[in-house]
């Protein structure tokens, strides 16, 4: 008799997974769309690329600070929200007890079935707590190193992404000719990272590599009509 083995296909994106996104989109787009500019107004690559390098330590910089205060505001907001807890049932148990039947009620179980997890939750107050966290608030408790973890994520991955549509003005005096090389390579570049950006987060790889193309492309044709038409 065979037996069927059955595999849950659910996707569960990291926090690195997401960084890695959030840096390497914005560090493929932004340079781009200021070499690209800087090109639009100016004919030396020795210009866009001293700009790009300042661009991208700044943009590097800012992004993973950014990620370093998202994930703090996180873990405080967390810890605060479990003291808090602490308190409530302690100082109001029964109203914390009615909020825990009504859950349990919620997913079909008895009076009699929800009255021996209620004792037992009196009798352990971190795990009553832990279960109000995630039960009632919907708060999981996040990594305490997920800030410099986050903050060095993004910055790297911005910094990598960066330096792809910089590069081709390193072998080319003249920025124009620069700016040919460096679109066809990011465009490159964007098409594959939406591709396994749409892999990575669930979405349709096809659709998300058209997308991200299709944004890069955008901001850097316009930035580079802008510095044409101010110059």
């Amino acid at each position: 008799m065979s037996s069927l083995i059955h595999v849950e296909k659910h996707f569960n994106a990291s926090d690195s997974v997401r960084d890695v996104v959030i840096g390497m989109s914005d560090g493929l787009t932004v340079p781009f769309a200021l070499a690209a500019g800087l090109t639009g107004a100016i004919a030396a690559s020795s210009i866009v690329i001293t700009a790009g390098f300042a661009e991208i330590a700044a943009g590097s910089i800012a992004m993973g600070l950014g990620g370093y205060l998202a994930a703090k505001s996180d873990n405080d907001h967390y810890k605060s929200e479990k003291h808090r807890e602490y308190l409530e049932v302690k100082d109001v148990e029964q109203l914390e007890l009615d909020e825990v039947s009504d859950i349990f009620k919620d997913y079909g179980l008895t009076e009699t079935e929800i009255e021996s997890i209620l004792k037992n939750f009196k009798s352990k107050p971190d795990k009553w707590v832990d279960f109000m966290m995630k039960f009632e608030l919907g708060l999981e408790e996040p990594d305490p190193k997920r800030a410099y973890k986050s903050a060095a994520t993004i910055a790297f991955s911005y910094i990598a992404g960066g330096m792809i549509p910089l590069s081709p003005y390193f072998f080319f005096s003249n920025a124009q000719r620069g700016l040919l090389f460096s679109a066809t390579v990011t465009m490159i570049a964007l098409l594959c990272f939406g591709f396994v950006k749409g892999k990575f987060t669930g979405a349709k790889p096809i659709r998300s590599a058209f997308q991200t193309v299709l944004i890069g492309g955008l901001a850097a044709g316009i930035a580079f009509l802008l510095a044409k038409i101010i110059s």
